[in-house]
Protein backbone atom coordinates (compact mmCIF):
# COMPACT_ATOMS: atom_id res chain seq x y z
CA UNK A 1 0.00 0.00 0.00
CA UNK A 2 1.40 3.09 -0.84
CA UNK A 3 -0.34 5.29 2.13
CA UNK A 4 -2.16 4.07 5.08
CA UNK A 5 -4.35 6.44 7.66
CA UNK A 6 -5.42 5.66 10.88
CA UNK A 7 -7.52 8.37 12.78
CA UNK A 8 -9.08 7.89 16.36
CA UNK A 9 -9.74 4.01 16.12
CA UNK A 10 -10.19 3.05 12.34
CA UNK A 11 -8.68 3.27 9.43
CA UNK A 12 -9.35 5.50 6.26
CA UNK A 13 -8.29 6.46 2.94
CA UNK A 14 -6.63 8.95 0.89
CA UNK A 15 -10.04 10.31 0.06
CA UNK A 16 -11.92 10.01 2.64
CA UNK A 17 -12.85 12.38 5.37
CA UNK A 18 -10.92 12.16 8.34
CA UNK A 19 -11.17 15.23 10.54
CA UNK A 20 -14.11 17.77 11.41
CA UNK A 21 -14.21 20.27 9.15
CA UNK A 22 -13.95 22.63 12.52
CA UNK A 23 -10.62 20.52 14.00
CA UNK A 24 -8.25 23.60 15.61
CA UNK A 25 -5.39 21.62 13.83
CA UNK A 26 -7.21 22.06 10.10
CA UNK A 27 -8.55 25.52 10.83
CA UNK A 28 -5.98 27.18 12.78
CA UNK A 29 -3.19 25.04 12.79
CA UNK A 30 -3.44 23.86 16.45
CA UNK A 31 -1.64 20.68 16.48
CA UNK A 32 1.45 18.97 16.99
CA UNK A 33 3.53 16.26 14.73
CA UNK A 34 6.41 14.16 14.77
CA UNK A 35 7.32 12.51 11.40
CA UNK A 36 9.72 9.33 11.38
CA UNK A 37 12.09 7.06 9.12
CA UNK A 38 10.63 3.66 8.56
CA UNK A 39 13.46 0.99 8.74
CA UNK A 40 12.40 -2.71 7.71
CA UNK A 41 8.82 -1.90 8.75
CA UNK A 42 9.74 -0.50 12.17
CA UNK A 43 9.32 3.02 12.88
CA UNK A 44 13.10 4.60 13.72
CA UNK A 45 13.77 6.20 17.36
CA UNK A 46 10.43 5.94 18.27
CA UNK A 47 10.75 6.61 22.15
CA UNK A 48 12.44 9.73 21.57
CA UNK A 49 9.82 11.09 18.57
CA UNK A 50 6.73 10.33 21.31
CA UNK A 51 8.85 12.43 24.15
CA UNK A 52 9.18 15.15 21.50
CA UNK A 53 5.69 14.59 20.62
CA UNK A 54 4.53 15.22 24.67
CA UNK A 55 6.93 18.17 24.66
CA UNK A 56 5.54 19.91 21.58
CA UNK A 57 2.13 19.46 23.14
CA UNK A 58 2.69 20.94 26.23
CA UNK A 59 4.76 23.84 25.11
CA UNK A 60 1.23 23.91 23.11
CA UNK A 61 -1.19 23.66 26.12
CA UNK A 62 -2.42 20.78 24.74
CA UNK A 63 -2.72 17.64 26.73
CA UNK A 64 -0.44 14.48 25.47
CA UNK A 65 -1.93 11.91 24.26
CA UNK A 66 -1.48 8.64 25.67
CA UNK A 67 1.64 6.82 24.39
CA UNK A 68 0.41 3.58 24.84
CA UNK A 69 -2.42 4.36 22.36
CA UNK A 70 -0.05 5.96 20.02
CA UNK A 71 2.58 3.51 20.11
CA UNK A 72 -1.17 0.93 19.34
CA UNK A 73 -1.65 3.06 16.30
CA UNK A 74 1.68 3.23 14.81
CA UNK A 75 1.92 -0.51 15.11
CA UNK A 76 -1.91 -1.16 13.55
CA UNK A 77 -0.53 1.44 10.73
CA UNK A 78 3.06 -0.01 10.04
CA UNK A 79 1.51 -3.70 10.08
CA UNK A 80 -1.01 -2.94 7.28
CA UNK A 81 1.50 -1.10 5.47
CA UNK A 82 3.73 -3.43 5.23
CA UNK A 83 8.04 -3.03 5.00
CA UNK A 84 8.06 -1.08 1.75
CA UNK A 85 7.06 2.45 3.25
CA UNK A 86 9.75 4.59 4.35
CA UNK A 87 7.78 7.65 6.46
CA UNK A 88 5.52 7.86 9.26
CA UNK A 89 3.92 10.77 10.51
CA UNK A 90 1.75 10.83 13.96
CA UNK A 91 -0.32 14.37 14.41
CA UNK A 92 -2.34 15.20 17.29
CA UNK A 93 -4.63 18.19 17.06
CA UNK A 94 -6.40 20.13 19.60
CA UNK A 95 -9.80 18.58 18.07
CA UNK A 96 -12.99 20.09 17.47
CA UNK A 97 -13.18 24.19 18.39
CA UNK A 98 -14.49 27.35 17.46
CA UNK A 99 -13.95 28.85 14.14
CA UNK A 100 -11.77 31.52 16.12
CA UNK A 101 -8.42 30.73 17.70
CA UNK A 102 -10.22 29.77 21.29
CA UNK A 103 -10.21 26.30 21.49
CA UNK A 104 -13.02 23.89 22.44
CA UNK A 105 -13.50 21.69 25.54
CA UNK A 106 -13.04 18.40 23.72
CA UNK A 107 -10.59 15.32 23.40
CA UNK A 108 -7.34 16.28 20.97
CA UNK A 109 -7.67 14.26 17.28
CA UNK A 110 -4.79 11.59 17.02
CA UNK A 111 -4.14 10.90 13.23
CA UNK A 112 -1.41 8.33 12.41
CA UNK A 113 -0.14 7.76 8.75
CA UNK A 114 2.60 5.94 6.90
CA UNK A 115 3.61 6.69 3.15
CA UNK A 116 6.41 5.77 0.74
CA UNK A 117 9.85 8.13 0.64
CA UNK A 118 12.35 8.37 -1.40
CA UNK A 119 15.46 10.50 0.87
CA UNK A 120 18.56 11.34 -1.13
CA UNK A 121 21.74 11.04 -0.22
CA UNK A 122 23.12 14.69 -0.88
CA UNK A 123 20.97 18.38 -0.71
CA UNK A 124 20.88 21.45 -2.51
CA UNK A 125 20.07 24.71 -0.51
CA UNK A 126 19.54 27.97 -0.86
CA UNK A 127 19.18 31.09 2.04
CA UNK A 128 16.14 32.42 2.52
CA UNK A 129 15.35 35.56 3.17
CA UNK A 130 12.44 35.60 5.97
CA UNK A 131 13.77 34.31 9.57
CA UNK A 132 13.13 32.41 12.01
CA UNK A 133 11.45 34.55 15.47
CA UNK A 134 13.93 32.44 18.35
CA UNK A 135 11.04 34.15 20.77
CA UNK A 136 8.10 32.72 18.87
CA UNK A 137 5.35 31.18 21.43
CA UNK A 138 5.90 27.92 19.25
CA UNK A 139 9.99 28.21 18.87
CA UNK A 140 11.39 24.84 19.33
CA UNK A 141 8.36 22.96 19.39
CA UNK A 142 7.35 20.89 16.17
CA UNK A 143 3.73 22.36 15.38
CA UNK A 144 1.36 21.79 12.93
CA UNK A 145 1.65 26.02 11.76
CA UNK A 146 3.64 24.79 8.96
CA UNK A 147 3.17 27.93 6.25
CA UNK A 148 6.55 29.16 6.93
CA UNK A 149 7.98 26.26 6.06
CA UNK A 150 5.97 25.53 2.89
CA UNK A 151 6.80 28.95 1.79
CA UNK A 152 10.67 28.67 2.01
CA UNK A 153 10.74 25.17 0.70
CA UNK A 154 8.73 26.54 -2.39
CA UNK A 155 11.23 29.18 -2.68
CA UNK A 156 14.13 26.78 -2.73
CA UNK A 157 11.93 24.53 -4.77
CA UNK A 158 11.75 26.85 -7.43
CA UNK A 159 15.43 27.40 -7.12
CA UNK A 160 16.68 24.22 -7.85
CA UNK A 161 17.01 23.51 -4.03
CA UNK A 162 15.44 20.70 -1.63
CA UNK A 163 16.15 22.89 1.19
CA UNK A 164 16.05 26.43 2.42
CA UNK A 165 18.22 27.96 5.20
CA UNK A 166 16.88 30.31 8.16
CA UNK A 167 18.54 33.08 10.25
CA UNK A 168 17.11 34.25 13.23
CA UNK A 169 16.23 37.68 13.78
CA UNK A 170 20.08 38.40 15.15
CA UNK A 171 21.44 37.08 12.92
CA UNK A 172 22.60 33.47 14.20
CA UNK A 173 22.17 30.61 11.74
CA UNK A 174 18.93 28.92 12.70
CA UNK A 175 18.01 25.99 10.70
CA UNK A 176 16.31 24.69 7.64
CA UNK A 177 12.45 24.52 6.48
CA UNK A 178 12.74 20.54 7.72
CA UNK A 179 16.12 19.90 8.87
CA UNK A 180 18.93 20.76 11.23
CA UNK A 181 22.70 22.06 9.80
CA UNK A 182 25.76 21.81 10.29
CA UNK A 183 28.67 23.62 9.65
CA UNK A 184 31.98 22.08 8.98
CA UNK A 185 35.52 24.39 9.72
CA UNK A 186 38.26 24.39 11.67
CA UNK A 187 38.40 20.27 11.94
CA UNK A 188 35.00 20.31 13.62
CA UNK A 189 31.54 20.05 12.79
CA UNK A 190 29.22 22.51 14.09
CA UNK A 191 25.49 22.64 14.59
CA UNK A 192 23.35 25.93 16.15
CA UNK A 193 22.46 25.97 19.82
CA UNK A 194 19.11 25.55 20.46
CA UNK A 195 18.98 29.04 21.92
CA UNK A 196 18.92 30.09 18.07
CA UNK A 197 15.32 29.10 17.98
CA UNK A 198 15.69 25.82 15.87
CA UNK A 199 14.01 22.22 16.65
CA UNK A 200 15.75 19.81 18.73
CA UNK A 201 15.78 17.13 15.67
CA UNK A 202 16.36 13.56 16.85
CA UNK A 203 18.95 13.30 14.06
CA UNK A 204 21.02 16.07 15.17
CA UNK A 205 20.24 14.38 18.79
CA UNK A 206 21.41 11.33 18.16
CA UNK A 207 24.22 12.51 15.69
CA UNK A 208 26.12 14.83 18.72
CA UNK A 209 25.64 11.43 20.76
CA UNK A 210 26.98 8.57 18.87
CA UNK A 211 30.09 11.77 17.75
CA UNK A 212 31.13 11.56 21.42
CA UNK A 213 30.90 8.75 22.00
CA UNK A 214 32.99 7.34 18.98
CA UNK A 215 35.49 10.67 19.61
CA UNK A 216 34.33 12.11 16.18
CA UNK A 217 34.18 16.05 16.51
CA UNK A 218 30.84 17.08 16.17
CA UNK A 219 29.38 19.49 18.48
CA UNK A 220 26.46 21.85 19.18
CA UNK A 221 27.47 25.57 18.85
CA UNK A 222 28.38 28.63 21.38
CA UNK A 223 25.30 31.32 20.94
CA UNK A 224 27.87 33.48 19.02
CA UNK A 225 29.91 31.01 17.02
CA UNK A 226 27.54 30.55 13.87
CA UNK A 227 26.54 33.96 12.31
CA UNK A 228 24.28 33.53 9.31
CA UNK A 229 27.30 34.82 7.22
CA UNK A 230 29.24 31.70 8.35
CA UNK A 231 27.84 30.66 4.93
CA UNK A 232 29.58 33.24 3.03
CA UNK A 233 32.76 31.30 4.12
CA UNK A 234 31.33 27.94 3.14
CA UNK A 235 30.67 29.59 -0.40
CA UNK A 236 34.36 30.58 -0.12
CA UNK A 237 35.52 27.38 0.32
CA UNK A 238 36.59 27.66 4.17
CA UNK A 239 33.76 25.22 4.85
CA UNK A 240 31.41 22.36 4.50
CA UNK A 241 27.50 22.35 5.05
CA UNK A 242 25.49 19.58 6.18
CA UNK A 243 21.68 18.72 6.58
CA UNK A 244 20.54 16.64 9.48
CA UNK A 245 16.83 15.22 9.25
CA UNK A 246 14.74 12.29 10.58
CA UNK A 247 13.68 11.36 6.44
CA UNK A 248 17.14 12.71 5.03
CA UNK A 249 19.82 11.34 8.01
CA UNK A 250 22.83 13.23 7.22
CA UNK A 251 23.52 14.50 4.00
CA UNK A 252 26.47 16.73 2.75
CA UNK A 253 24.95 19.82 0.91
CA UNK A 254 26.49 20.12 -2.87
CA UNK A 255 25.11 23.37 -3.61
CA UNK A 256 24.31 26.73 -1.72
CA UNK A 257 22.55 29.37 -3.56
CA UNK A 258 23.73 27.82 -6.93
CA UNK A 259 27.45 27.57 -6.19
CA UNK A 260 28.89 23.63 -6.34
CA UNK A 261 30.28 22.90 -3.18
CA UNK A 262 32.48 20.29 -1.49
CA UNK A 263 31.68 18.29 0.98
CA UNK A 264 33.94 18.18 4.01
CA UNK A 265 35.25 14.67 4.83
CA UNK A 266 33.77 15.09 8.66
CA UNK A 267 30.29 15.04 7.42
CA UNK A 268 30.70 11.92 4.85
CA UNK A 269 32.46 10.45 8.44
CA UNK A 270 28.88 11.55 10.01
CA UNK A 271 26.79 10.11 7.74
CA UNK A 272 28.77 7.18 7.65
CA UNK A 273 28.60 6.88 11.28
CA UNK A 274 24.67 7.43 11.41
CA UNK A 275 23.68 4.60 8.69
CA UNK A 276 26.02 2.67 10.80
CA UNK A 277 24.47 3.19 14.05
CA UNK A 278 20.83 2.95 12.15
CA UNK A 279 21.28 -0.41 11.60
CA UNK A 280 22.67 -1.43 15.42
CA UNK A 281 19.20 -0.85 16.96
CA UNK A 282 15.65 0.37 15.30
CA UNK A 283 15.32 2.61 19.07
CA UNK A 284 18.59 4.27 19.80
Amino acid sequence: MDLVIWTDGRFVTADEPALSGVDHGFTVGDGVFETCSVVDGQAFALTRHLHRLARSARGMGLAAPDEDVVRDAVQRVLDRAGATVGRLRITVTAGVGPLGSARGDGPVTLLVAAGPSAPSSLSRAVRLPWVRNERSAVAGLKTTSYAENVVGLAYATARGADEGLLANTVGALCEGTASNVLVERDGELLTPVLETGCLAGITRELLLEWAAHEGLPVREATPDELPFMVLDDVLAGRGALALAGSIRNVTPVVSLDGVDLAPGHLTYAAQDLFARRVRDGIDP
